[in-house]
């Protein structure tokens, strides 16, 4: 169900996977859980080594992985050399970007927690992250025209359609959903049930609450159910694919034309992190010779 979208927006360079396989932490982590540690998988008594799946790893993904690496420390060497760092209000300015892209903190705690990456492999990204824009800032250059046009181009996407903000409780199985609407009816809080009885653990510590959604953010069974609610009205069972959910309608907002005035600054930071993402290539041909690189993994 699209509760909430589902992926956290992607910086210029990403180097982790590659750097865990260059490592062999992944490797590594494999084996400690053999008994005997080179050994990473059998096939009918026939071992897979940690040597042969690292060798087969540097195949797949070792040019790749050394490429990242250079450019990350091509990046690192630039910023010392221009004496650019990144403080601590620059990171907590990229976490509220991704927070309120989640719906808060523990929702994308909680969305981290089920990928591969660690808070500290996300904050190294935007480290890296916000060193490339300072880095390639005096070659961006935009314009109040430049803004007016996209704005223009783009203003349907702007444009406030109606929202609902409703909170959930979702259950597997029709019986429970009854004793739970029971308990509702008998005044029991909605709040403190959603975080006993609901299976969306995305949002069950917050009350099953979802924050503000419009149409075509959500199941189509249950957006119709949401919007037919009023503020403060509690839903019958909802049946989608993923179970059985009791909604809770808590605000709504009417639809509203987007006024450019409203939306200028967040074009600007749009337009300026595709520009630097046009020139990163560009920029990166640029500097490399300035840089003594030497591949073993080729060279060897």
């Amino acid at each position: 169900m699209k509760l909430r979208l589902s992926k956290v927006k992607r910086n210029i360079i990403t180097c982790f996977v590659i750097l865990t396989i260059i490592s062999g932490v992944v490797i590594v982590g494999y084996a400690n859980r053999n008994t005997e540690l080179n050994i990473v998988a059998s096939v009918d008594g026939e071992k897979i080594t940690k040597d042969e799946l690292y060798d087969q790893m540097l195949k797949l993904s070792g040019q790749q992985g050394i490429n990242a690496l250079v450019s990350q420390k091509i990046i690192e060497l630039e910023a010392k050399k221009q004496k650019i760092a990144v403080n601590k209000s620059d990171i907590d300015k990229e976490l509220d970007k991704y927070y309120e892209y989640y719906g808060g903190k523990e929702a994308f705690s909680q969305a981290l927690s089920k990928s591969a990456y660690s808070e500290a492999d996300v904050t190294n990204e935007m480290e890296m992250s916000i060193k490339i824009r300072k880095l390639l800032a005096p070659r961006v250059s935009i314009t109040e025209e430049n803004i007016k046009t996209y704005f223009e181009e783009n203003k349907e996407t702007f444009d406030q359609k109606k929202q609902v903000k409703a909170s959930h409780i979702l259950v597997e199985n029709e019986k429970t959903a009854n004793d739970i609407l029971k308990k509702l009816s008998d005044g029991e809080d909605f709040a403190k049930l959603a975080k006993d009885y609901s299976t969306d653990v995305v949002t069950k510590e917050d009350g099953g609450d979802l924050g503000f959604f419009s149409s075509g953010q959500m199941d189509e069974e249950f957006e119709k159910a949401a919007f037919a609610l009023d503020v403060g009205e509690t839903s019958k069972l909802v049946k989608t694919e993923y179970g059985y959910h009791i909604i809770k309608v808590e605000d709504k907002k009417d639809a509203k034309e987007a006024k450019y005035e409203e939306h200028k600054n967040k074009i600007r930071e749009i337009l300026f992190e595709q520009r630097v993402e046009a020139e990163y290539e560009s920029w990166l041909q640029e500097v490399s010779p300035q840089y003594e690189i030497k591949n073993y993994l080729v060279e060897g």
